[in-house]
């Protein structure tokens, strides 16, 4: 079958993981966007960042670059997920065909 690279369990789990791969970097983009406190130490802040005379929109900046960098991961698995789902149909399609 032309196209068809990985068989039907390999093809079910990357749709499974690539669906809580795009849940977890979309929530996680949302939360680096809104400036979470939380996530903090997940923010690459350096001493130059803390020491400069308006740091809070620097740290801002910081944020919204790691959260846009969620949302393009996120997109990633979105088309990871794709290809899974082709391979899933193209298992499916498989099945069907008499030798």
């Amino acid at each position: 079958m032309r196209g068809l690279i990985c068989g039907p369990k390999v093809a079910a789990c990357g749709m499974v993981l690539s669906a809580w791969g795009v849940i977890m970097l979309a929530m996680l983009g949302i939360l680096f966007s809104t400036h979470s406190a939380v996530l903090f130490e997940d923010v690459p802040v350096t001493e130059d960042d803390l020491k400069d005379t308006d740091p809070p929109h620097r740290i801002y900046a910081l944020y919204n670059k790691v959260g846009y960098n969620c949302f393009i991961a996120a997109g990633i698995y979105v088309l990871f997920g794709l290809f899974s789902c082709c391979q899933m149909k193209l298992n499916k399609r498989k099945e069907y065909l008499v030798h």
